[in-house]
Order: C-alpha cells, then sequence, then structure tokens
C-alpha cells in the first residue's frame, strides 16, 4: 500500500526521553528524535537492543510523556493513552483465567461495547487471525504462536488507526514466526486488516525488510533516527533475490558503521574511570567468543565474513552477532566495517592458540582495551588484603547507564577477567579478589 498524501496520522517531534539519576548526570535514552506515520503504510523501528525503540513506542501509545518534545496524533498533542492506537507485545500478555473470546474482548469491555456486539467483532477477529474453533480454549491450551495471535487479536478487535508491535514474533520459534508474519503481510495487502498503518520495533533485518515500506535505523546512547530506508520491494517479497539480499547487507553496514573518532591527545591516551564506565558491555561469553574466533579463521571465512551471511550460516539474528562482533572489536581481535567481520592477527593469534595461550592473551587484552576489567584488577593488586566489593563498581556504573545495563557490563566484566584469570569473584559475597589467583599475572 501507498502512503497518501494527507497529513500524518501521526508526528512526533523532537522527542527526548532521559531519566533523572540521584547525584548524577540524568540517563538519555532518546534525544530529538523525529517519526511521522502516513495513512496506509509499515514503518519498521529497527536497531540495537538499549536503542530507545519499544521506549519511543511507549511514548507515541500515550503510555509514557517525553522528558520534551511532543507526539501529535490526528493534529492534537498526545497527553494520554492514545484513542485509536493498539498495542501488540512481545510476551503475549494475555490473562491466563480469560478464555481466547475473553481476552480479545477485553479491549472492548473496557470501551463500554455491548455485550452482543463485543461477542461479535471478538468472533471475526478470532476467525481473521486464524484461530476460528478456539474461542473457550484457555492461554496455558495455546502453542505460542497462537497465543500470540490471540493478542493481535486482542488489539484488532478495536479497530484501531495505528497498530504498533513491539518485536511480536521474537518469542517465537522460528518457523513460527515466519508464518504468522506472512499470514499478517496477506491480510494487510488483501486490506482485510481493520487498521490504517503499523509501526513497529524489531531488531531482526530480514524482518524489517520483508515486512515494512519504510525503515527508521536507530543508533544507540542515546537512540536516535540515524538512517531512514524506503523498501522498494513490492509484496509479497522474495528473501532470495539478490536485491533482497543486498538491501539487508546494505543495511548490517550502516549498523556497523563507526563514526569518526575523535582526535587523540595526551588525556584521552589514558582514559578517566568515567569515560570507561560510560560504555556499556552486553553479556558475551568468552565460549561464543572463542567459537566466533575459529570459525572465521576456518574455511570459508578466512579471517574476514559477510555479516548476512555469517549469521545464516550460524543461525543468528543481528541482535546476537553484532554484540559477538563489537566484543572482539573491543578486546582488538576483530573489526566491524561497512558489513563484515574481519579477524585482527591478534584474533588469528588467539584461534590457532592452545588453551594457555588464549588465556595470556584474552588478559592482556582486556588489561590494554577494556579500562572496567583493568581497574577491577589495579584496585585488587593496591589492596592490602586485595579485595573489593562489586558493589562500588556497579554505583559508578549506574552513574552512567541504567541499571540493567550496568548489571550486564559488571557480569561480562566478571565472567571474562575470571576466564582471563585475572581475578577470582565469590558471588555469595559479591566481592572480587585475587584468591587463587597468580599476582604476577
Amino acid at each position: 500500500m501507498d502512503a497518501t498524501v494527507n497529513a500524518p496520522l501521526l508526528e512526533v517531534r523532537a522527542c527526548r526521553q532521559s531519566y533523572h539519576k540521584d547525584s548524577s548526570a540524568d540517563l538519555l535514552v532518546l534525544e530529538d528524535v523525529n517519526v511521522a506515520i502516513a495513512s496506509g503504510e509499515i514503518v519498521g523501528l529497527l536497531g540495537r537492543s538499549g536503542s530507545g525503540k519499544s521506549t519511543l513506542l511507549r511514548i507515541v501509545a500515550g503510555l509514557l510523556t517525553p522528558t520534551a518534545g511532543e507526539v501529535q496524533w490526528r493534529g492534537a498533542r498526545v497527553t494520554g493513552p492514545t484513542q485509536g492506537v493498539a498495542m501488540v507485545f512481545q510476551s503475549f500478555a494475555l490473562f491466563p483465567w480469560l478464555t481466547v473470546q475473553e481476552n480479545v474482548e477485553l479491549g472492548l469491555e473496557a470501551q463500554g461495547v455491548a455485550r452482543a456486539e463485543r461477542d461479535k467483532r471478538a468472533e471475526e477477529a478470532i476467525d481473521l487471525i486464524g484461530l476460528g474453533g478456539y474461542e473457550s480454549a484457555y492461554p496455558k491450551e495455546l502453542s505460542g504462536g497462537m497465543r500470540q495471535r490471540v493478542g493481535l487479536a486482542r488489539a484488532l478487535v478495536v479497530h484501531p488507526d495505528l497498530l504498533l508491535m513491539d518485536e511480536p514474533f521474537s518469542a517465537l520459534d522460528v518457523l513460527t514466526a515466519e508464518t504468522l508474519r506472512t499470514d499478517l503481510i496477506d491480510l494487510w495487502s488483501d486490506r482485510k486488516l481493520p487498521i490504517k498503518s503499523i509501526l513497529m520495533v524489531t531488531h531482526n533485518i530480514e524482518e524489517a525488510v520483508l515486512m515494512c515500506d519504510r525503515i527508521l535505523v536507530f543508533s544507540s546512547n542515546p537512540g536516535r533516527v540515524a538512517n531512514e530506508l524506503r523498501v522498494p520491494f513490492p509484496h509479497p517479497r522474495n528473501r532470495h533475490d539478490p536485491a533482497f539480499r543486498q538491501f539487508v547487507d546494505d543495511i548490517y553496514a550502516i549498523m556497523t558503521r563507526r563514526a569518526p573518532a575523535a582526535p587523540k591527545t595526551a588525556a584521552a591516551a589514558m582514559p578517566a574511570v568515567d569515560a570507561t564506565f560510560a560504555t556499556p558491555m552486553q553479556p558475551v561469553s568468552t565460549n561464543l567468543l572463542a567459537g566466533l574466533l575459529e570459525t572465521l579463521a576456518g574455511h570459508p571465512y578466512q579471517g574476514r565474513a559477510d555479516l548476512p551471511a555469517l549469521a545464516a550460516a550460524l543461525q543468528l539474528e543481528a541482535d546476537e552477532l553484532l554484540p559477538m562482533g563489537e566484543a572482539l572489536q573491543l578486546l582488538g581481535f576483530g573489526v566491524l566495517e561497512e558489513g563484515d567481520l574481519k579477524l585482527t592477527d591478534g584474533g588469528r593469534e588467539f584461534a590457532h592458540a592452545d588453551t594457555d595461550g588464549r588465556k595470556a592473551l584474552f588478559a592482556a587484552a582486556l588489561r590494554a582495551h577494556v579500562p572496567l576489567v583493568a581497574a577491577i584488577r589495579r584496585t585488587l593488586d593496591e589492596r592490602w588484603n586485595h579485595r573489593a566489593s562489586a558493589v562500588r563498581f556497579r554505583d559508578e556504573l549506574e552513574d552512567h547507564m541504567s541499571p540493567d545495563y550496568a548489571d550486564d557490563t559488571l557480569r561480562t566484566a566478571i565472567s571474562w577477567g575470571r576466564y582471563a584469570e585475572l581475578y577470582s569473584y565469590d558471588e555469595e559475597a559479591a566481592q572480587f579478589s585475587l584468591e587463587d589467583v597468580e599476582t604476577a599475572a
């Protein structure tokens, strides 16, 4: 469907979202986000986890008030839950004690729709999404795909103008997600859905290209629209079409393109602790990193791989593969550039080293390139008892990032440092130490 030339249904103008943190600077999640949604189009918000996509969706729905900027729905400023907007969640969000019919009718009941009309519209929605005959079933009797169809029917039954979808297929297995995705696009193309537009959050690049008319690629820290792409392919789309594959590859290149590096100064050569802690790390296990290094070093990649091809071969989504590539880049073992992942000499050396050699190389990389790990080890070396509470590092991390990111970052530092035998960690006491660690390491 082509977007009409009429005024947009939705406009997000200069949206900013931050959260105040005690005794520290505000945590900035979104910055200067501008989005317009016209009638008759599917728009995808594509980006890494933590880029603020779901936060923006909640702002659009009127569930969250932006710190600055505004949202306009049909020309009127949004000040609360928006009439004419419905949402489908990643986690199904069904009430287990209600039947399929009762779950679907909830929105109509809240609107005060008469019982007969509720029954009629709920049955129509249930039939539309392919669950006819399951009206009296309870969620526990349904598969994940069927439960998500119930969530979709519950959103459609109120006949919203705009349907918001927050990673609606990410909790499903690959085949179920593909079936539901295809069914939804078929209904959209046949104009059978009682909606005017769809705004969906996804981290799956192929999904965005398969479904969307426009894709807004978000950058992170803070989240902002870095690129806007119009998908040129008509529905139904063929993921094996060379043009489709090239479009996917182009998006990988955009998402791995690094910002220009700031000029190095003497002060920048030795970053302050605060700057160190301002970089979140996602929990990627050393086993996965070692496996990826071995894969890249071997046939057919020989040290360099195209990310879409590598993701397909390893059956990984972009949101799973990119953190692994970024971890290799952080450690100095790899370089992400223009949609490719390339091994460095250090990465090749690690891939061909024995167990002890790998640990030594990993320890050296951590000391050189991961200042949080280096700071933990330095603190332990300086303490008379060679012990330090994890709380002090978590508190410093939370001065610069959300508690969830702080926890992920600290857990990564714990895991990587233990693997490299730079320190030990007592889970019960939440304490680092040099116990059973060679202090000359």
